[in-house]
């Protein structure tokens, strides 16, 4: 069973494993406890199967719109749909709190990630050229209208946990 809630400081050592193992150029512990501590508009969830941490994800709030920063999933843990799992979760949540549409940025070449998040209603609107530090990679940039589901799940409030079979 997945459960999900709102990242606090004691999670920045599994998180930061987790960007290791997924991005190329990931975030430091410290940019986490910033994000964390200071920044108002930021919301951060973890995805947790028993007592293991496989997942988090991460979003600014600024009026009616949330911006992903970070999705991502252990390495052993990808290919199981939690992706898509925790990023419905995200979409619910910024709908709750406000927010009524959701952007973000993926690298022109993550095909996989492109496909799960046209599979969540997002469609690419733009490309931020040499977006990434690392490679200089083009960012792709995809928008989604956040719209309340039918089911009495999409009342969740951010700051409990909630359950998923």
């Amino acid at each position: 069973m997945l459960e999900y809630r709102l990242m606090n400081l004691n999670d920045i050592a599994p998180i930061v494993e987790i960007e290791r193992e997924a991005f190329t150029a990931p975030w430091s512990a410290e940019a986490f406890r910033n994000e964390l501590t200071n920044n108002l508009f930021a919301k951060y969830m973890i995805m947790e199967r028993g007592d293991e941490i496989i997942g988090y994800g991460g979003m600014w709030l600024i009026i009616d719109e949330a911006h992903v920063t970070n999705i991502a999933v252990r390495e052993k843990h990808r290919g199981r749909g939690y992706g898509k799992s925790l990023l419905r979760e995200m979409m619910r949540t910024a709908y709750f709190l406000g927010a009524r549409r959701m952007t973000l940025e993926v690298r022109v070449s993550n095909e996989i990630a492109q496909s799960l998040y046209r599979q969540m209603g997002f469609y690419p609107s733009g490309v931020r050229p040499e977006y990434y530090s690392d490679n200089l990679e083009d960012a792709l940039i995809m928008w989604a209208d956040l719209v309340q589901e039918d089911d009495e799940e999409a009342e969740y409030v951010g700051s409990e946990k909630r359950e998923e079979a």
